[in-house]
């Protein structure tokens, strides 16, 4: 009797496979795995809540596996809003919620909950918002699900997963001056399309890897979904090491493929080659260089979101904006994604930067990036956002349009009134 030699696993399918109480998984399979965090926000929340409600439960399985964050209408903007924050607020009350964070704690959950060393590597994460697998960067399997799947992990820590297969992305050299992860993972959306990696692990090596900072990862594996991934996953390396250390509140379990792990395709990445790159409307799949942008005036900038709010993009914004101003007709709102980043703006000169050149600076919230507030498009104007969606509608009016782009190409852009590099000004 012969027997079948397993095959190695990627890093992702370690981490499931640790998380299941499995020595081996293999893509396709279906498995229950015990999770490290639940989140939800203050729109996915309230559907989790009534779903949790309806079930006649009392109590939820670990008041501290549960992050609940109002960002996205957050300082409410209406009666509606006012009252889905309000069922989180109560419910966070009523099962001694640990990490709720509200109006003057919150920020953007996918840059507060890594700031606050809520997640980290070795992690099983779900979210009820598609942009949870932002926490890749820090090698943790995380990934985005609907609210009744967040209700049943608040209900048993417990989500079902069908194990993904992957898609290496070998990474090369370092970027040229003006060019950083945004433009990356635009580049890699262009290059596959919006469903090139459907339900697969985008799992990022290489020796260039060492050259992305670690805002540069949270803004690559945040875009991961955009392509349809099922998550994005960096090594756990010095860079990674570094921001947990003193934060992160788990012991690190760092999980690498092992060498004979089976990709589906593998694709190599020279950094150096890489050009400003931006997403034309109305996908992010339709990514240009500058040689094809042409003259395009705007309306709109937004530098802020769960992808580009960190600190490294407002220093990047602050670079271009410094002794600048921005341009007659343009309206530029930054939105630091957290109170700590604020404060840094505050602390490091960048905000009166901001203020000199002309923008306006909001409290922390995801507003413009769903259509919410703050930044609301008209009929036929154009906005560049270092956000990450730019579909028919998604930032206010259907007629209206949305470039993404990013801080460098956002800031310089709100200079120039048009779309354009740093190196244009």
């Amino acid at each position: 009797m012969t027997s079948c030699k397993k095959v190695g696993m990627t890093a992702s399918q370690k981490i499931l496979a640790a998380h299941a109480g499995l020595d081996h998984v293999v893509a396709g399979q279906l498995i229950s795995a015990k999770l490290d965090l639940v989140l939800a926000n203050d729109i996915t929340g309230p559907v989790a809540i009534k779903e949790f409600k309806k079930t006649g439960a009392k109590n939820v399985a670990d008041n501290k596996s549960i992050a609940l964050v109002m960002d996205h209408f957050a300082p409410n903007k209406d009666i509606k809003s006012a009252e889905q924050c309000k069922t989180c607020r109560v419910f966070a009350k009523e099962q001694g919620i640990e990490n709720f964070y509200d109006v003057g704690k919150m920020g953007i959950e996918h840059a507060l909950l890594p700031e606050l060393g809520l997640v980290g590597a070795g992690d099983l994460i779900i979210g009820a918002d598609s942009h949870t697998c932002t926490y890749g960067a820090l090698g943790a399997f995380s990934t985005g699900v609907g609210s009744t799947d967040m209700c049943a992990g608040m209900l048993t820590q417990t989500c079902w997963f069908k194990v993904p297969s992957a898609i290496k992305f070998v990474l090369h050299g370092n970027f040229k001056k003006g060019v950083c992860g945004k433009d990356l993972i635009l580049h890699i959306i262009g290059m596959l399309g919006v469903d090139g990696c459907l339900y697969k692990s985008m799992e990022f090596v290489g020796d260039g890897v060492k050259n992305l900072n670690i805002d540069d990862r949270f803004t690559v594996c945040n875009m991961a979904i955009e392509a349809g991934a099922k998550n994005g996953i960096f090594p756990v390396d010095e860079v990674a090491l570094e921001y947990m250390k003193g934060r992160f509140k788990r012991p690190v379990k760092a999980y690498e493929a092992d060498e004979d792990a089976v990709y589906d395709a593998v694709y190599e990445i020279d950094l150096g080659a890489l050009q400003p790159t931006v997403s034309f409307p109305h996908l992010p799949e339709n990514a240009k260089t500058p040689d094809k942008w042409g003259e395009l005036a705007i309306d709109q900038v937004v530098i802020g979101s769960c992808t580009n709010g960190r600190i490294t993009d407002m220093r990047i914004a602050a670079e271009v904006l410094k002794g600048r101003k921005v341009a007659d007709g343009v309206r530029a709102i930054i939105i630091p994604a957290t109170q700590s980043v604020y404060r840094q703006c505050i602390d490091e000169g960048l905000a009166q930067i901001f203020l000199d050149a002309g923008a306006i600076i909001s409290t922390p919230t995801c507003g413009p990036c769903l259509g919410g507030y703050m930044g609301i498009l008209a009929d036929g104007e154009r906005c560049v956002s270092t956000t990450n969606r730019n579909f028919v509608g998604r930032m206010g009016h259907i007629n209206s349009e949305i470039y993404l782009a990013s801080p460098y190409v956002a800031a310089a852009s709100a200079v120039a009134g048009k779309l354009c590099t740093p190196d244009e000004l």
